[in-house]
C-alpha cells in the first residue's frame, strides 16, 4: 500500500464531468490499494472572478477579507469532488485548510506554510477514506484564512504530502510532462521521464509554466517525489511510465543525464536603465534597496565601468508586473541615488538553458552566444548560475531564439517521434 496525494488544476475542475474524470482517477488509485489525499483547485477562471469581485467592492480591499472571498473557490471544488466520489462508491470527505489545520504565516494573500496537523487526517486515511483538501488556503495563529498566492495549490499538495509521508505526490495538469522546451514553440520538443529537483526549481523560477517555483523548492527540501501528469490523457514513454517524475540527482542515472535539460523563456520581464549613477560606495544599495523593501523581485543586473566623469549605468530587470511600481520607487529615490535618467523597455524576454550537465561541461554559454550571434539576435543582458544561463533579447526573436538553441543542445526529438 503506498500514500499518495493527487493534485488537480483548474482546467481538470472546470465543470462537472471533469470532476467526474478526476473522482474516476482518484478511485483507480484507490481500488489500486492506495491510501488517497486528493488537492482541488478552484474551477478555471474562478478565482480570477472572485478577485474582480474584491477590487469592484473596493480598489483598497483589506488583504484578510480578500483571502476570505478568494479562497471559497477552492471549498466549492473540494466538496464537489467529494460528493462525486461517494456517488461512485468511494468513500470521500472534504477538509478545509482551518480544519486539519494548515498553520500559515500571516502574510495574507501570499502566506507561506509553516506545519500541518495531521493526526485526524491519518485517522481517516487509515479508515479507508479519500481526504479531499482545498489548495491555496491555510489558517494564522489568530484563527484567520490565508492563501498562498496564485497556483498555491501546487504547494498545498507538496507540503500534505510532506506532513502525511506521501510516498508520491501526483500533479495532474493539462500537459501530460516536462518538456525540454514548450511544444508549441517546438514541435520536436522531447517530454522529459524524470528531471532533478534544482533542474525544475530553475525551469520554474525563469518561466517554465508546469509547477509553481514555491512547490518545487519545498519538494527539494522535504524530499517529495513529485509526478507531473496529464488529467485527460494517459500518454506512456518508453518504458510504460506515465508523466515526468521530479527526484533528487541521485535517482537519475548517468544513461539518462544530459548535458542540458531544457530551455524556457519568459516574456513577463522589464529592462530598467538608470544612467550616470555616481560611482561611489553604497550608491547600488539605494537603488535595491527600497525596490527589496517594497517585494519587487530584481533578476539581472548589470553595471557598467565608470566613466571617466565617476558615474556609471546600471540596468537591471524587475517582473513587467512590477514595473509601474518600480519606477515610482526609484523616482522617489532619485534624490539619494543621484541618477541622471530612468530607462525602461518592456520589449524584452529572458531565454534561459537549464541543465545539471553544465556542472561537469564547459562550453555551454559559448554554444548559447555563438548560436544566438549566427542568427544576429542580440544579447541585452546576461546571468548564470551552477546549473543556468540565461540572456534578454528582444520579444520579437523568442521563438527563434529557442527553436535554434533547442536544435543547437541537441534536444529535438527524431522526426518520427514528434508531436
Amino acid at each position: 500500500m503506498a500514500r499518495i496525494v493527487m493534485k488537480f488544476g483548474g482546467t481538470s475542475m472546470a465543470g462537472i464531468e471533469r470532476i467526474r474524470n478526476v473522482a474516476n482517477r482518484v478511485k483507480a488509485e484507490v481500488e489500486a490499494g492506495n491510501q488517497v489525499a486528493v488537492v482541488v483547485s478552484a474551477m478555471s477562471g474562478e478565482t480570477d472572478r472572485l478577485v474582480g469581485f474584491c477590487k469592484e467592492a473596493s480598489p483598497l480591499y483589506d488583504l484578510r477579507e480578500y483571502d476570505v472571498v478568494v479562497s471559497s473557490g477552492e471549498q466549492v471544488t473540494s466538496g464537489l469532488l467529494a460528493i462525486a466520489l461517494q456517488a461512485i462508491g468511494v468513500p470521500a470527505r472534504s477538509w478545509l485548510g482551518w480544519q486539519l489545520p494548515i498553520h500559515t504565516s500571516s502574510a495574507h494573500s501570499s502566506a507561506r506554510i509553516g506545519t500541518i496537523d495531521t493526526d485526524a487526517l491519518n485517522a481517516s486515511l487509515a479508515d479507508g477514506h479519500v481526504a479531499v483538501i482545498p489548495g491555496f488556503q491555510g489558517l494564522t495563529d489568530e484563527n484567520r484564512v490565508t492563501t498562498l498566492g496564485r497556483g498555491g495549490s501546487d504547494t498545498s499538495a507538496v507540503a500534505v504530502a510532506a506532513a502525511m509521508k506521501a510516498d508520491r505526490c501526483d500533479i495532474y495538469t493539462d500537459v501530460d510532462g516536462v518538456y525540454t522546451t514548450d511544444p508549441r514553440i517546438v514541435p520536436r520538443a522531447r517530454k522529459l521521464s524524470k528531471v532533478t529537483y534544482e533542474e525544475m526549481l530553475e525551469l520554474a523560477s525563469v518561466g517554465a509554466k508546469v509547477l509553481q517555483t514555491r512547490s518545487v523548492g519545498l519538494a527539494m527540501k522535504e524530499g517529495v517525489r513529485v509526478r507531473v501528469l496529464s488529467s485527460f490523457e494517459d500518454n506512456r514513454d518508453d518504458d510504460g511510465h506515465r508523466g515526468t517524475l521530479i527526484v533528487g540527482e541521485e535517482e537519475i542515472d548517468d544513461v539518462e543525464r544530459q548535458l542540458i535539460t531544457g530551455i524556457a523563456h519568459d516574456k513577463n520581464e522589464s529592462k530598467v536603465t538608470l544612467t550616470n549613477v555616481p560611482d561611489r560606495p553604497g550608491a547600488v544599495g539605494h537603488i535595491f534597496t527600497p525596490l527589496a523593501e517594497a517585494g519587487i523581485n530584481v533578476d539581472m543586473i548589470i553595471q557598467n565601468i565608470a566613466h571617466a566623469t565617476g558615474s556609471t549605468d546600471v540596468t537591471f530587470t524587475v517582473p513587467r508586473a512590477e514595473l509601474a511600481r518600480a519606477i515610482d520607487i526609484l523616482g522617489k529615490a532619485k534624490g539619494p541615488i543621484g541618477y541622471d535618467e530612468l530607462l525602461h523597455d518592456t520589449k524584452v524576454a529572458k531565454i534561459s538553458v537549464v541543465g545539471v550537465g553544465m556542472r561537469s561541461h564547459a562550453g555551454v554559454a559559448a554554444t548559447m552566444f555563438e548560436t544566438l550571434g549566427d542568427r544576429r539576435i542580440n544579447i541585452q543582458a546576461i546571468t548564470t548560475s551552477e546549473i543556468k544561463v540565461s540572456v534578454l533579447i528582444h520579444e520579437d526573436e523568442t521563438e527563434l531564439a529557442v527553436r535554434v538553441l533547442h536544435t543547437a543542445y541537441g534536444l529535438d526529438a527524431p522526426e518520427e517521434d514528434a508531436a
